[in-house]
């Protein structure tokens, strides 16, 4: 009787956090003008240290490096020299576009949503659970469309097999928020952190390893394991007999022809063509796949280093972005061929031009990272930066693992303000690979620490706009239910999905395990 004033107040303290976040998230510019507010406190900062007469040595250098202003002669005739070159240069594009082309291939076609709905529709009720937290969490190789495509689909099967199809809905909206930045496949995500990373790391005395799209590979791949199973266990055994408990309805409050339209258009069952399509796409996939693993095993293979090896650089590593973009464009083409979605080969281009057309804002965007990241470097700000910044964590003796630890924490709580995992890694990326590298660690470790914080809380923010979408979805089974609703049911993946995943790094960490091929935890080992 008495678990109504409870709830009551539960839902006030909820109401008034999440005001406060939206409050503050409101005041917050989009990426664009975020990144130009900071490009010029950035250069104004730089003329007035440049006129100070500021400078920096970085550890392990001779060199003592003079700061250099942008509102100066010298500064303003680099930037206008050099406007495209440092949005050309912008290393993300070389690596994300072509991906984006072969990646775009496999889902424009409809390969990727098929593969989706076979994996759901050939699940045992039981494993239903596992089964959406496996494609959530794996759900960003289709970028941000799984937010939209994964949960509704998980409510569709949960509902077929007899399960309540809110937990399927929040579920799949958990895993595939909670677990954005983590996936057992290369995607344009891997490609866009290393690209950044790349670019600050280029500037260090002692860049460490190279950073490519399959550097933080092992530390996914067991990071994906772990959360899938937290995840199908967390709606399993407390998101749906919480939703059970609470008597919310199974069905949804809709119109019977739009219940059928979505139903139809959203079926979890596989048509017999699409069947056929998935099975030829598979072998052209594993045949891509055997073709490359033979160029590159036999003895005399030109993709081997100096050393007949491939650690830990070599030209197969450099080719990732190459194997992703084929391995991509030949199983996506041959889907589309077989469904039909390919009828000629003019279609490939146009399914491309519609793949990039999806990342226009991406492009705009990167035009002014472009800059921000190349006025960091050249003014020399961006080690200044550093120096002093690793000076203070050893003043205070927060080094090691604690000073990992706070700057997951740091990422965590932006991500609730800045949800664009590009703009925020741009952000901390040109302090903190500089800065934990004079520490001794490996830019790629930093990168996996920096993925851990950046996708956790995303789940948990008013400001991640698929949040009203999925309040959308959820109003269908349940008209009263608002952002605290879903903050609420969202908490208990944030929490677990935080500390397991921060466990997997401690473990990484803690054994000293290389977080890809080649990429160790600490610089020079």
């Amino acid at each position: 009787m008495s678990s109504a004033p409870v709830d009551t107040v539960e839902r006030s303290v909820i109401d008034r956090v999440l005001g406060g976040i939206e409050r503050i998230g409101n005041k917050i510019p989009e990426p664009f003008t975020l990144f130009v507010l900071l490009l010029v406190v950035t250069a104004i900062a730089t003329t007035v240290m440049a006129w100070l007469g500021v400078s920096v040595q970085v550890p392990g250098s001779d060199e003592v490096t003079q700061i250099r202003g942008f509102f100066t002669g010298e500064g303003l005739t680099w930037f206008t020299a050099n406007l495209g070159a440092n949005f050309i240069g912008f290393p993300p594009l070389a690596v994300v576009l072509p991906i984006i082309f072969g990646v775009g291939l496999a889902e424009k076609t409809g390969l990727l949503a098929a593969m989706i709905r076979w994996a759901f529709g050939s699940a045992p009720r039981w494993a239903l659970p596992y089964a959406v937290a496996l494609v959530g969490v794996l759900g960003s190789i289709m970028s941000d469309a799984a937010f939209v495509v994964i949960p509704p689909l998980a409510a569709l099967v949960f509902k077929a097999a007899g399960r309540h199809p809110v937990a399927g809905l929040l579920g799949g909206f958990a895993a595939a928020g909670a677990g954005y930045s983590t996936t057992m496949l290369v995607t344009s995500l891997d490609a866009l952190f290393a690209g950044i990373t790349t670019a600050v790391a280029a500037t260090l005395p002692d860049p460490g390893t190279p950073v490519t799209p399959i550097s933080n590979y092992f530390f996914n791949v067991a990071s994906s394991v772990v959360l899938t199973v937290a995840a199908g266990f967390l709606i399993d055994k407390v998101l749906e007999p919480r939703i059970d408990r609470a008597g919310i309805s199974r069905d949804q409050v809709v119109e019977e022809e739009d219940e059928h339209a979505q139903s139809s258009a959203m079926s979890a069952v596989l048509e017999p063509q699409e069947k056929r399509g998935v099975r030829w796409a598979l072998v052209a996939g594993l045949a891509v796949a055997v073709l490359f693993m033979a160029a590159a095993l036999v003895p005399a293979s030109p993709w081997r280093n100096e050393t007949s090896s491939f650690l830990p650089r070599s030209p197969l590593l450099d080719s990732i972005v190459f194997i992703v973009f084929a391995l991509f464009s030949v199983i996506g083409i041959v889907y589309g061929r077989v469904v039909g979605t390919i009828r000629t080969w003019q279609d490939v281009p146009n399914i491309m031009g519609e793949a990039l057309r999806d990342m226009l804002s991406f492009v705009v965007l990167a035009f002014i990272l472009g800059q921000f990241i190349a006025l960091f470097n050249w003014s020399g700000i961006g080690s200044w930066i550093a120096v002093s910044g690793a000076n203070g964590l050893e003043a205070i003796g927060l080094t090691g693992f604690p000073a990992i630890l706070g700057f997951i924490l740091l990422a965590s709580v932006l991500n609730l303000f800045i949800i664009s995992g590009s703009s925020m890694w741009t952000l901390m990326g040109a302090v903190f690979v500089p800065m934990f590298a004079l520490l001794g660690y490996e830019p790629a470790f930093v990168q996996g620490a920096f993925r851990v914080g950046d996708s956790a809380t995303q789940i948990l923010t008013p400001m991640n706009p698929y949040m009203i979408v999925l309040l959308t979805m959820l109003r269908r089974y349940e008209p009263e239910a608002g952002l605290g609703t879903v903050i609420a049911r969202m908490l208990p993946f944030t929490l677990v999905f935080w500390v397991l995943w921060v466990g997997v790094l401690a473990v990484f960490y803690g054994f000293d395990l290389p977080m890809g091929p080649g990429n160790d935890i600490f610089i020079n080992e």
